[in-house]
């Protein structure tokens, strides 16, 4: 019997952890079993090719609010292909309001509901044995009775996770290489944000630590780029959180760990382990949602804001861990006011991305209880998203979409960082005020329907700061955005409206044949003109940088030297003498 085991990723660079759990879960079974992922990117057509050119006896397909949408459309097409082959779907997009989907689809001959490793195993050693679906009495495994009724069972959980088989081998971290590697030493939460799947269940089970070392050995054995937890608090229990963090910092490796955690669980033991961590090794991603306390309080989420602020400030300062911060728009309570509040809050964190994504209506998620109660109007299919309540119509919504891609883009993608900051500062502080500003501008200009290309992007920004009469000194302010042109995207986007002012011919020729070069190029050696052309860029500024960029503004021409060096931008500025100005 051939098996087909199917994921439909939301980007190339995802991987996905559910089909390999079932089939490292599924190995010793005496049949032909295979992984096919593709992404959402990809053609309905050429998925179901794919699938058909496996000709497989059982197709299986995970589930998940980014994909139901094209498998809904995948599945009748699989059928007319192969109208033999029995269908399993699984996932939490079909773990919740089973019986209609599979009235809706009539081909899918099994749900898989909850966590599916145990059930999705027993269902195929049934299936293997000649069993049918009337036969067929598995917990977790919904399935058509013989008048075709639907028996839609519950949802189960792994009790043990130390029995689940570690989801990776040797070809799989070869064919992963470039992707993202997910990973999980615990499932469930402690806390019941209503928001959340995670709220559907009670309890977090753990996976032993001495599995958990080996397995991220083997990760690091295999030089692996990132490995992201997906444990959905991942420092809820000490006991198991700071030996992993331990055992991660003493690592000699290049592997980086994503995690989410709670912000109020890091007590000093733990701010000690993060202050020795090698630079890069790990990344924190910390769901704030809002500061709003009304909205904390009908979502079920305690957010002690002082102990916050005060953990994620220190871990900033260390200097050595990437950090993201969280918000939602679309609780409850939440208006433009409030969320205008929650946004400043939160900037003023400084954490290297700030990441606002809208509410969505989960299905399974207690959210789905308060529609009525907050005037909920939301998409009618995947994602679920949130467009209307009682606090922002769907004209503040779309103001809100705006605003969130300017947000991306000239804060979170780095490009712009230090102009952006700058520009805040003139605004007080007040960085919703500013993106409120450049969102209204962006629309009435149309810039949204226009290509995002970065060149464009640095035009955009230009323009709006040439319009804006908050800014009165404009001349720094294209020094600093000239300046993060230099430091973003190898150098390469050297926008012709910047003041840009190269040293004369001359006076470079003379610096990089000196001995004065050395000074400021480790193991420096000349090659070739061109060779220094691509790697180093020197640049005249009319204000010192170095000062600007901790917030003292000083008028001094000074010479700055940029070094490009596979993906890492350095800058230093020219002491004076070294090089004719």
């Amino acid at each position: 019997m051939k098996i087909l085991l199917t994921a439909i990723n939301a980007k190339y660079i995802h991987s996905s952890l559910a089909i390999r759990y079932l089939y490292k879960n599924c190995a010793d079974l005496d049949c032909d079993m295979k992984m096919l992922e593709v992404s959402i990117n990809n053609h309905l057509i050429d998925i179901a090719n794919q699938i058909f050119d496996e000709q497989p006896d059982i197709l299986a397909v995970s589930c998940y609010i980014w994909n139901i949408e094209l498998v809904k459309q995948l599945l009748p097409l699989v059928h007319r292909l192969l109208p033999q082959c029995r269908i399993i779907c699984g996932g939490p997009e079909v773990s919740y309001e089973t019986k209609a989907f599979m009235q809706e689809f009539p081909m899918v001959d099994f749900v898989v509901r909850g966590e599916g490793e145990e059930a999705f195993r027993a269902l195929i050693e049934m299936l293997l044995a000649g069993k049918n679906g009337a036969e067929i009495n598995i917990n977790g495994v919904a399935k058509r009775s013989v008048d075709n009724s639907i028996d839609e069972g519950v949802a189960v959980t792994v009790a043990d996770l130390d029995s689940i088989a570690f989801p990776y081998d040797e070809a799989d971290v070869e064919n992963l290489k470039d992707k993202i590697i997910y990973y999980e030493s615990s499932r469930g939460c402690p806390y019941a944000c209503k928001y959340c799947l995670s709220c559907a269940t009670r309890g977090v089970r753990y996976r032993s630590l001495d599995k958990v070392f080996a397995e991220l050995k083997f990760f690091i054995d295999h030089d692996v780029r990132q490995v992201k937890f997906v444990d959905r608090t991942f420092n809820a229990d000490k006991e198991h959180y700071l030996p992993i963090l331990k055992f991660i910092a003493a690592q000699d490796c290049r592997t980086n760990f994503h995690f989410e955690i709670v912000a109020h669980h890091i007590d000093e033991e733990i701010k000690e382990i993060l202050k020795t961590m090698p630079k890069g090794r790990i990344q924190f991603e910390i769901g704030i949602q809002s500061t709003n306390l009304q909205t904390l309080g009908q979502i079920s989420r305690a957010n002690p804001w002082q102990e916050m602020t005060e953990n994620i400030k220190s871990i900033m300062a260390y200097g050595n861990i990437h950090l993201h911060v969280d918000l939602i728009i679309g609780l409850p309570y939440e208006d433009l006011t409030s969320f205008a509040k929650s946004f400043n809050d939160v900037y003023l964190l400084q954490a290297d991305m700030l990441q606002v994504g809208f509410l969505k209506l989960l299905k399974g998620a207690a959210m789905n209880d308060l529609t009525q109660e907050h005037g909920y109007v939301y998409m009618p299919q995947a994602p679920y998203q949130v467009i209307s309540n009682k606090y922002m119509d769907y004209k503040t919504m779309r103001f809100l979409q705006i605003f969130v891609d300017l947000v991306e883009m000239y804060y979170n993608a780095g490009r712009f960082r230090r102009t952006v900051t700058y520009l805040i500062g003139l605004y007080a502080q007040n960085a919703y005020q500013f993106f409120a500003d450049f969102t209204t501008y962006w629309r009435q200009h149309n810039l949204h329907l226009a290509p995002h290309a970065p060149k464009n992007l640095y035009k955009f920004l230009a323009d709006f700061i040439a319009a804006n009469d908050t800014f009165s000194d404009k001349t720094v302010i294209y020094d600093i955005l000239k300046f993060d042109a230099l430091t973003s995207d190898g150098g390469k986007f050297r926008p012709e409206f910047l003041p840009w002012r190269e040293v004369a011919k001359q006076a470079a020729d003379d610096f990089y044949k000196s001995e004065q070069a050395q000074k400021y190029i480790k193991d420096y050696q000349f090659k070739s003109w061109r060779d220094l052309k691509k790697k180093f860029a020197l640049e005249i500024f009319d204000y010192d940088m170095i000062e600007a960029l901790q917030g003292n503004i000083k008028k001094r021409q000074n010479i700055m030297l940029f070094a490009y060096e596979d993906d890492k931008i350095s800058y230093q500025q020219i002491q004076k003498g070294d090089i004719a100005l």
